[in-house]
């Protein structure tokens, strides 16, 4: 799953983001749209687009110009957040992701239908009830300095998501190997334990380069910013704060992308943004609510952008730091929920752009438990469980204390997302009716996860999770994961939730994991470690000079590499 700096959703060969990536970090209802997965596999935001519709719904997506398809042009886009690095198993934001995903490829990925296809990998069996699994890759596969990509690489790749001092948050899936194997020079073998349900999604994460990569310090290695790949596009060039470039890879086995160059343009301000969207100084983001329904209408619009409307897979939180002696008590988090109308921040934020949700995971999925009873927006209930549990107005200055100690805390989100700003703004007010005194303060992404966020310097964050493919959020709610640094940063633990994460990754059996992932949400629904507040429609717009697209249920970045610009409509030349 990924934060998402942009909004929250995206990963292709992690499970799927735009965010954005293993779970997008991104953090995606509130940013920009991106391309990711080497041209299949899904959004930055994780947003599904089998049902989306062009031109708010109003048209049918326009078709592609006569005549076939040609290379050139450039595609600027806008992302909030800097890449904290380039090395995707070390990072948890969005937009490492969004740009890593174009630089390196993974055995597996995501089709367009997001059934699992072939990518770096010429064949794979799975065997023996799933314990066993056999890969041969291409041969065909050359990192951008020549040398060969071999099961060396994946072994090497492997050995690092497996080593402790490897600082990432996604070495799970590797732990559950019990044996690694290579078999040839372009073969290998996985054997586990015990059946594993994420043991095929394991390896859609990109490979390393283990001649580059190998006795380097990971934390401070020159590749995290000058990433050597084999995916369908290179780095050109990076200026720190500014922008970054991509180039098309001549030698990408499956073909160079038509689209020359793809530009990430760092503007902190997602108004900003959009300024810089409407004088057609970028070419993709995606839009807010109010943009969406006000701003990108009438013929000229209508003439120059496509517009796209679809439920994303992502939701937008507030997380508590359950640390704190404020949160540690479930009646109170319960009344926080019960105080905050979530039907009125879909309303104020997006504009009716959205839907309240009660848990992690998208409605409508097969995952998702729908019998779930909401709590309903009552305040009255909510000052009644704050008393029970001893909270009281006892100096008549408006706010609820207890041993002495105010209930006041700060919201922490990320600058330049006005959405999330505008949702603790009106949540500040909603608590304020119950004698809760709430600040708000903005920090920039960066910083936000590194010094914030993975440090546990928090009271409440206000952000957003990508919601992958498959439902394993072991690496989010595990209380293994509550450490520095690792995905379950508020410090949520609960044995029976362990015990059914762990269940649930165990069995391929569909049935079987829906029970079980039915009873983690309802547990999730009663402790309320998070206020689970929306899932908000994806809104992406594109300039309509690039064509090949083509929405499905991966999204509608999947096929990427194939966008194209008509030579006429290219505005950009780039030296050969």
């Amino acid at each position: 799953m990924n934060r998402t700096a942009p909004s929250a959703p995206r990963a292709a060969r992690t499970g799927l983001y735009l965010l954005a990536l293993l779970l997008c970090l991104l953090l995606s209802a509130c940013g920009d749209s991106a391309p990711t997965g080497g041209g299949k596999g899904g959004d930055k935001n994780g947003t599904t687009g089998a049902n989306a519709t062009a031109a708010g719904g109003n048209a049918p997506l326009p078709q592609a110009s006569p005549g076939e398809p040609v290379t050139g042009d450039r595609i600027i886009l806008g992302t909030i957040g800097e890449p904290s690095n380039l090395l995707p198993f070390i990072a948890s934001d969005a937009s490492s992701h969004e740009v890593s995903e174009q630089l390196f490829v993974a055995p597996l990925r995501y089709d367009k239908d997001l059934n699992i296809e072939k990518w770096a990998a010429a064949s794979y069996e799975v065997l023996e009830n799933g314990t066993l699994l056999r890969f041969t890759l291409r041969d065909d596969i050359r990192w951008e300095d020549g040398k060969p990509l071999t099961a060396d690489d994946v072994e090497f790749t492997y050995k690092l998501m497996v080593d402790p001092k490897t600082p990432t948050p996604y070495a799970e899936d590797y732990l559950a190997i019990q044996a690694f194997r290579k078999t040839g020079p372009l073969s290998f073998e996985v054997r586990y334990a015990k059946p594993f349900a994420r043991s095929l999604i394991t390896w859609m994460h990109g490979i390393m380069p283990r001649h580059l990569l190998e006795g380097q310090d990971l934390m401070s290695t020159p590749f995290s910013r000058k990433p050597v790949g084999a995916g369908p596009y290179r780095l050109k060039e990076w200026e720190a704060g500014t922008r970054l470039t991509l180039e098309a890879s001549p030698t990408y086995f499956l073909g160079r992308p038509y689209i020359d160059e793809v530009v990430y343009r760092v503007i902190p301000d997602l108004s900003t943004m959009f300024l810089e969207l409407k004088a057609q100084r970028l070419d993709m983001m995606s839009l807010s609510p109010q943009q969406y329904l006000h701003q990108t209408n009438g013929a000229e619009w209508d003439l120059a952008w496509r517009k796209f409307q679809y439920l994303s897979f992502g939701y937008s939180y507030l997380g508590y730091n359950l640390a704190l002696p404020m949160f540690k008590d479930v009646a109170v988090r319960q009344a926080l929920t019960c105080a905050i109308d979530r039907k009125a921040l879909v309303a104020g934020v997006l504009l009716g752009q959205g839907m309240p949700t009660v848990g992690p995971y998208k409605p409508g999925t097969w995952v998702y438990n729908d019998k779930i009873d909401d709590y309903p927006y009552d305040p009255a209930k909510a000052r009644e469980l704050l008393a029970q549990a001893g909270w009281a107005d006892t100096n008549g200055d408006g706010v609820i204390d207890r041993d002495g100690a105010p209930f006041a805390f700060t919201i922490l989100t990320n600058q330049g997302n006005d959405q999330r700003i505008k949702a603790a703004t009106i949540i500040q007010s909603q608590l304020k009716s119950v004698g809760i005194d709430v600040k708000i303060r903005t920090v920039e992404w960066a910083a936000f996860i590194k010094e914030f966020v993975d440090k546990g310097r928090f009271d409440a964050v206000l952000l957003g999770w990508n919601i992958l493919q498959d439902p394993d959020l072991y690496d989010v709610w595990h209380s293994s994961k509550a450490v520095p640094g690792g995905l379950n940063f508020v410090g949520y633990k609960n044995p029976e939730v362990d015990d059914l994460l762990e269940r649930a990754r165990s069995t391929f059996d569909q049935a079987e994991r829906k029970k079980l992932y039915d009873r983690f949400q309802q547990i999730l629904h009663r402790d309320q470690p998070y206020c689970f507040l929306y899932t908000p429609y994806s809104l992406p717009i594109v300039s309509a000079r690039f064509q090949g697209l083509e929405p499905a249920p991966a999204g509608l970045t999947h096929n990427f590499t194939r966008w194209w610009t008509p030579r006429e409509q290219q505005r950009y030349r780039m030296q050969q």
